[in-house]
């Protein structure tokens, strides 16, 4: 309750056990709105709040709260003469009746008949539960990685694009020294810029020609999986291209994989040096970019976070404003909700080695194209989770799905040249839904009074008049429950576009498909 009404335990403690009472009514309305308080109630609320307190003698009866509180959301309303006079409580009474309220809420909650439930859901490595003051959910964080290179932009609603198995590698781009083929990175350019969309770039897959006698790299086009053998070519291809992007391109990835030996067989030293050149010449044309440093994946391993330690140790973090990940699902199959044991373990590595950056996801595995599809339904919801798990996570700030375009993965969004998939469109729809949104808090389970398989995040969304309104996304890790809407609850939304109109009383059904309950 503490983390839903922004106040610490140790306060909100004293407050029920009768030992205080909060001088700010504004933390009192959050509670008892918390609690299913109606406007009757939140005013008579006020009355013995300003009793306790001592306002309604600095005030007079008639006057609102003090300077330095905020008013209640409904205006005190005159009790009519006619009316039997009521004895007011004590502020114990009041605190204890309170208390009960919270009670009777929290046992009604977590004790609702489990309707499909496994009997045992474990609950991800990582998954805290937390409040915060509401901060903008940036759209940029629901991005795609474009498997295209015709220009062409996703159908539903995304937020960024990422360049990568677009046929805009080094070797691609400058297949002979000194000589550039811009062509496709125009297009894609050209069709983000009319979308809206920034753009991501993404270093990688050295020219043949700067390494000839490098192991080749996962591709066709001969490119090699190593550094160049003079980092001059490097520092030459780097300005090259930022100077023919100009501010079309947003942000920078320093290179893809770059623990993979896949993807980059040269020593780290190397790679934090190339890192240290590339960020000196992007930030020289381009101060506005945001410079990644290289993705690390396989991070469920022990040599993935021995990289994170030496790349930091070596100084190499220190030039980038983000630090690039790959959180996917240990296995395909998995709840993405396992994304956040990654994101723990790349925090404390991170606490380790002494940085702090912000995270952005920028794909997946190396190995995804070899797993089976997933149902349509099952790829739908994991799509739609992806992204709120990266809102849960906080420190992420990119989330970029492996991919768009491509229709050989086991989720499909839209392949190019179709319609968009069912994971296309309800993922556009959770955008709708979070657009202009402010996220405010997030957790699961007993720690926020629900089932132990029910997930949350809280919102405040604009009505069509611009005022903020209380929201929540909710849906399982697995399985079913029946959970109360709770007080004030005004509509459930659903993915497929349907809408149902509710009140306090009414409960809904939580699946592993996210749901958007709002309230008045």
């Amino acid at each position: 309750m503490g983390r839903r009404v922004f106040t610490s335990s140790s306060a909100l403690h004293r407050y029920c056990s009768g030992k205080a009472v909060p001088r700010d009514y504004g933390l009192l309305v959050r509670i008892a709105t918390e609690c299913g308080a109606g406007p009757d109630e939140l005013n008579e609320l006020l009355r013995y709040w300003r009793t306790a307190t001592g306002e309604a003698r600095a005030t007079g009866s008639g006057a609102g709260p003090a300077p330095g509180t905020r008013p209640p959301p409904h205006p005190p309303t005159r009790v009519p003469e006619d009316r039997p006079p009521r004895r007011r409580p004590p502020a114990r009474r009041l605190a204890l009746a309170l208390l009960l309220a919270i009670v009777v809420l929290g046992t009604a909650v977590a004790s609702t008949p489990d309707a499909g439930a496994p009997p045992d859901v474990p609950v991800p490595a990582g998954a805290t539960s937390w409040s915060q003051a509401p901060l903008p959910v940036d759209p940029a964080l629901f991005g795609v990685t474009m498997n295209s290179f015709s220009g062409a932009m996703p159908a539903f609603r995304v937020g960024a694009v990422r360049l990568w198995d677009s046929e805009t590698r080094w070797a691609q781009l400058e297949p002979r020294r000194g000589e550039f083929d811009w062509s496709t990175l125009d297009r894609l350019l050209g069709g983000a810029e009319r979308a809206g969309l920034p753009a991501l770039f993404v270093f990688g897959a050295t020219p043949a020609w700067a390494a000839p006698d490098a192991r080749k790299a996962a591709y066709g086009d001969g490119s090699r999986a190593a550094p160049p053998d003079d980092l001059d070519d490097w520092d030459a291809f780097v300005r090259a291209l930022v100077r023919h992007a100009g501010d079309r391109i947003d942000a920078y990835e320093l290179w893809v994989m770059g623990n993979h030996e896949h993807h980059y067989n040269g020593s780290v030293r190397t790679l934090v040096e190339m890192t240290r050149r590339a960020s000196r010449v992007i930030r020289e044309h381009d101060r506005d970019a945001t410079v990644v440093c290289p993705s690390v994946t396989e991070l469920w391993t022990a040599s993935a976070h021995r990289f994170l330690l030496r790349f930091a140790e070596l100084g190499g973090y220190q030039y980038c404003d983000a630090a690039g990940v790959k959180l996917y699902q240990h296995r395909v199959t998995d709840p993405p909700e396992t994304m956040l044991e990654a994101v723990r373990d790349v925090e404390r590595t991170f606490q380790r080695a002494g940085y702090h950056l912000p995270l952005w996801n920028t794909g997946s595995t190396q190995t995804l194209p070899l797993n089976d599809p997933l149902p349509e339904d099952r790829a739908a919801e994991h799509a739609v989770r992806f992204y709120l798990t990266g809102l849960y996570a906080r420190q992420v700030r990119r989330m970029y799905f492996y991919a768009w375009g491509n229709s050989k993965i086991p989720v499909v969004l839209q392949a190019e040249g179709q319609p968009p998939a069912k994971a296309g469109l309800y993922v556009g729809r959770l955008q709708q839904w979070l657009a202009h949104a402010r996220v405010r808090a997030c957790g699961h389970g007993v720690q926020i009074a629900l089932p132990e398989n029910v997930w949350q995040c809280e919102f405040l969304i604009p009505d069509e008049h611009g005022t903020p309104r209380r929201a929540r996304v909710r849906w399982t890790l697995a399985g079913t429950a029946d959970v109360p809407v709770g007080g004030g609850a005004k509509s459930v939304r659903y993915l497929d576009g349907r809408v149902r109109e509710v009140d306090g009383r009414d409960s809904e059904r939580i699946t592993e498909r996210p749901l958007l309950i709002e309230y008045g």
